[in-house]
């Protein structure tokens, strides 16, 4: 795989944040409304410690990541520590779509679908049965 270097003509993560807006629209709005106070946060690329704490050979193997505690897993007596996040790293979803010739929207919706699986403590095919839908 070749890792990109920025160029001026990339979507910048402005541009990119707008395909995930895009592609969480299409979402069934019974998960849109509970997915509410999920921040989606996009960067260049993972930090050291995610790299590390994932066994990452690269950065750029990392397309997105949810950071958070899953609704599966919470009880009504948690209480919030930090805001739950939805990574989607740039660089990397730059790299795959050019490396695997899909369209950018398409991989940003599949990532973004998985990571809010994630939010729900879905299994993979559930998240594949969602992906589906729209």
């Amino acid at each position: 795989m070749l890792h990109r270097v920025m160029d001026t003509q990339e979507p910048d993560a402005i541009e990119i944040e707008d395909l995930a807006q895009r592609a969480f629209a299409t979402i069934p709005a019974v998960l849109r409304d509970q997915v509410e106070g999920v921040a989606i946060r996009v960067v260049d690329l993972p930090d050291r410690q995610t790299c590390r704490e994932l066994e990452l050979e690269s950065p750029y193997d990392l397309l997105g990541l949810y950071h958070g505690m899953p609704l599966d897993q919470r009880s009504l007596i948690d209480v919030p520590q930090n805001v739950d996040l939805i990574f989607l790293y740039r660089l990397s979803l730059l790299d795959y779509a050019e490396d695997t010739g899909e369209d950018l929207y398409d991989v940003v919706r599949h990532v973004l679908i998985h990571e809010i699986g994630h939010h729900f403590g879905f299994s993979d095919e559930e998240m594949e049965a969602i992906e589906a839908d729209g």
